[in-house]
């Protein structure tokens, strides 16, 4: 055994013997508080004897701090006592600006690519949108709204005529 665990197995020995053989009635005498007498001072300057403090009564909240809502230093809040304070920096100023709105853009091809085929040393191409077919070769214009530029597979280059935008198409490789 350590001399630590001696010195405890000790006092918890020692703890049991009181507790076995200790008193075990209470104090029936309350202890008083005791006046003491004020000692000289040290310094030249004799201080006179302290006066008896005085127990001053308690003030309603609304004297003291205020009514709910009130902020001492002033009706605006500024110079609060309790007022709250935000440490952190100001957000910084950004300018205003409206992006400009994106150009215009030519919708998504219409057309279902349905297959193709060599006539004449040149490609048709068969296209479907909605309940119409469409059997399409070079500089072919559709519905008015888009010009076949050429058929060169795998892809095929439609120009969309209002915006003037070209457009390409999948038709897959030549067999």
């Amino acid at each position: 055994m350590t001399p630590r665990h001696s010195l405890m197995l000790a006092g918890v020995l020692g703890a049991g013997a009181l507790l076995l053989w200790g008193e075990r009635q209470p104090v029936a005498e309350v202890a008083e508080a005791v006046e003491r007498a004020v000692a000289p001072a040290r310094h030249a300057a004799v201080k006179p004897p302290a006066a008896q403090p005085a127990i001053l009564a308690l003030l309603p909240r609304s004297e003291v701090a205020g009514e709910e809502g009130e902020t001492f230093g002033g009706a605006d809040g500024a110079g609060g006592v309790f007022q709250s304070q935000n440490w952190n920096p100001p957000p910084p100023k950004m300018a205003v600006t409206a992006a400009p709105p994106p150009p215009p853009m030519a919708p998504p091809l219409p057309f279902v690519y349905l297959g193709k085929a060599a006539a004449d040393g040149a490609w048709e191409v068969f296209l479907s949108r909605a309940d119409k077919t469409y059997i399409v070769r070079a500089h072919t214009v559709i519905d008015g709204a888009y010009k076949v530029v050429t058929i060169a597979p795998p892809v095929m280059t439609l120009t969309y005529l209002p915006l003037n935008q070209v457009q390409q198409l999948n038709i897959g490789v030549s067999e």
